[in-house]
């Protein structure tokens, strides 16, 4: 048996797809989340030489009123994962994010400065992150933010389609962080679960956002100008869009570690035109 990924048809999972298709591929109705030790049952059964979760419950706003099922998701699930991992003596290599700070200041977040999420999901990776941990086994908690791609639901698509429709666009532009290629975030995965197979020292906690970073007005004039649109964004700020969920206004994350897997922060922009390319929008 070769790799297991939890997840099928989210944006970096649909990515690992077309860069890893002879991967075992388990969808929520082949190891849904919700039943933690089903996930370590599907582990036990198919005796893989590493797992990748590439599957949670994203829903930010929605886990305020359902914390505890997201807990479960986000939480009990990746660390019945690790264990299980532990036990079998092979890598654990889970996607978290930029939610488990506060997102004060304006300096990079370290892989080790202290975690305090505003929000119950910020709080639900937390817990996953410290099951892995806890675990015992070689595990590698990849902290990511700001993910788009030509699928599923994002802002890239979000703002092609809005921009497509309206004249203007007014877009929060206080807070500031790295937008991330799915595509850069499945191979990273993939590079590092391969490198932990042959040296499980590597363990611990890493960043890969993108660069450079960027306010999200100024990631939608970006994908404007690369769509060719003549919708004009306008800065706000958060406090003109309220949401159910506190989004932290500083996800700047330190990706200095990387280089222990000869790994660097992609360029979104570059990710962008992919992306455009791939949805038409510019050839």
């Amino acid at each position: 048996m070769g790799l297991l990924i939890f997840g099928s048809t989210g944006q970096v999972a649909t990515e690992l797809r077309r860069l890893a298709p002879e991967a075992l591929f388990l969808g929520r109705d082949q190891a849904d989340l919700s039943e933690p030790a089903a996930c370590a049952a599907a582990i036990r059964a198919a005796r893989p030489v590493a797992v990748i979760n590439a599957a949670a419950w994203t829903a930010v706003d929605k886990a305020e009123t359902e914390e505890t099922a997201a807990t479960v998701v986000n939480g009990d699930a990746p660390a019945a994962m690790a264990t299980e991992c532990a036990t079998l003596g092979i890598p654990f290599v889970h996607i978290s994010t930029d939610y488990v700070f506060d997102g004060m200041g304006e300096v990079p977040f370290s892989t080790d400065h202290p975690t305090s999420p505003l929000g119950a999901y910020g709080r639900s990776k937390r817990k996953g992150e410290e099951g892995a941990r806890a675990a015992g086994g070689v595990y590698a908690i990849l902290r990511t933010s700001w993910v788009f791609s030509a699928h599923g639901h994002n802002f890239l698509k979000t703002m092609l389609r809005l921009g497509r429709e309206r004249e203007s666009l007014n877009v929060v532009a206080d807070q500031i962080g790295g937008p991330t290629p799915a595509h850069a975030i499945a191979r990273a995965c993939l590079a590092i679960a391969a490198q932990l197979q042959a040296d499980p020292r590597k363990s611990g906690t890493f960043h890969f956002s993108g660069a450079p970073d960027v306010s999200w007005a100024s990631f939608a004039r970006e994908i404007m100008a690369q769509a060719g649109l003549s919708c004009s964004v306008s800065d706000i700020p958060t406090s003109a869009y309220p949401t159910p969920a506190l989004r932290p206004a500083n996800s700047r994350m330190d990706c200095a570690g990387l280089s222990i897997f000869n790994l660097s922060r992609p360029d979104w922009r570059t990710a962008v035109t992919d992306a455009l390319t791939e949805l038409g929008a510019i050839s």
